[in-house]
């Protein structure tokens, strides 16, 4: 018959192994990390000057095409501004950018952010793994 204290010994020893063997399954994941925000980012539009010049122009013939004499002149130089102003925002607004932003926390505890130019699949949370360097998030269970 075996002698309690052999008895214990199996269990610790048991304990032991199964916790090994755990923690072998676990290796860790270079990849995965948690994500901590996702948010949209809507960049305003930079102005080379092309877009005020063009309009400058455009609208200064179209305000030439109004009144005479000193009235002509006016609508000329109106017409310029206006058009330099329209212009200038209608070139801002073709340059604006928008994107979505995701906050990662590695599983290594290193901070990352990816930049993506449509909404994420995944939520703020939740694990992820990195495919292709951070181009794509797949989800992985926790």
């Amino acid at each position: 018959m075996a002698r309690p204290g052999n008895f214990l010994s199996i269990i610790i020893a048991a304990v032991a192994l199964s916790s090994a063997e755990g923690a072998v399954g676990q290796a860790a994941c270079a990849d995965c990390a948690k994500v901590q925000s996702i948010r949209f980012v809507e960049q305003e539009g930079k102005a080379s000057g092309v877009g005020a010049v063009a309009g400058g122009v455009l609208g200064g013939v179209l305000g030439h095409q109004i009144g005479s004499g000193r009235g002509n002149t006016a609508a000329t130089i109106a017409g310029a501004a206006g058009g330099a102003y329209v212009g200038n925002t209608v070139e801002k607004n073709k340059n604006a950018k928008s994107y979505w932003v995701v906050k990662l926390k590695m599983d290594n505890g290193e901070a990352r952010s990816f930049t993506y130019g449509s909404r994420p699949s995944v939520r703020e949370g939740e694990r992820v793994k990195l495919i292709d360097g951070g181009k794509r998030l797949a989800l992985i269970a926790n």
